[in-house]
């Protein structure tokens, strides 16, 4: 094995993961973190911008924008999380 080209490797996959890091926390600041890549709401509380279709056993579908501060929309027992 090869130690410089393991320790080499490693700092690569570092960065990586930190430039991935870097970009969820950026998109986290105006995205809800609780809708999926569908736009489906995998909260299990609830939010004034979930749709709920006509399948009883489907997510609700996320109706809340992107551009807008979404954490006032929650509700849990009065309270907003991350208070």
């Amino acid at each position: 094995m090869d130690a410089e080209r393991y320790r080499t490797s490693m700092e690569r996959l570092f960065e990586i993961y930190s430039e991935i890091s870097q970009k969820a926390d950026e998109v986290m600041q105006s995205r809800c973190p609780y809708k999926d890549a569908r736009s489906r709401c995998t909260a299990q509380f609830d939010c004034r911008n979930q749709f709920f279709t006509k399948d009883p056993s489907a997510k609700p579908i996320c109706a809340g924008s992107d551009r807008i501060d979404y954490r006032s929309a929650w509700v849990n027992g009065g309270s907003v999380p991350f208070e």
